[in-house]
């Protein structure tokens, strides 16, 4: 199990590569990548902001969670932080299980944990050079419900 922050960009085949290495008991491994979304050409730039420590350790105790309530043999996040422009990677989520279903709902859960609870702050810079904080969805929150 890993979490990292970076502002670097990833690459989604060789930290599948990295993650799975040497292990001959995966029989499924789902991937899920964020990417920065332009809305009809709204979008020149999104900032994502974190408090280094704080946020690593909010991370790494959902990915242990997961680990807890699903038989995972491995799993991944990593956020990205700082000036992203629509179509750059924001976040990788990766589960690796013996079997689908433990992959998939872990999965699931990661990512619903990571919009509700994790601390990151987004802001918005539309092609007008306006700014805006994200605020946090209902939906979102809802999402992460099913998972008490």
């Amino acid at each position: 199990m890993a979490v990292r922050v970076q502002a670097e960009d990833f690459d989604v085949a060789t930290e599948v590569a990295a993650l799975t290495a040497g292990q001959k008991n995966v029989g499924a491994i789902v991937t899920f990548t964020g990417r920065v979304r332009d809305n009809e050409g709204q979008l020149a730039a999104m900032t994502l902001e974190h408090y280094p420590g704080m946020t690593e350790a909010e991370l790494a105790r959902i990915e242990a969670e997961a680990q807890a309530r699903w038989p995972l043999q491995a799993s991944l996040v990593v956020h990205r932080v700082g000036k992203l422009v629509p179509g750059d990677n924001i976040v990788l989520v990766m589960t690796a299980s013996a079997h689908r279903q433990a992959a998939f709902e872990a999965a699931g859960f990661l990512m619903d944990y990571l919009k509700t609870r994790a601390p990151f702050w987004k802001k918005e810079i539309s092609a007008a050079g306006d700014s805006a904080w994200v605020e946090a969805r209902e939906g979102d929150e809802s999402a992460t419900k099913r998972w008490s």
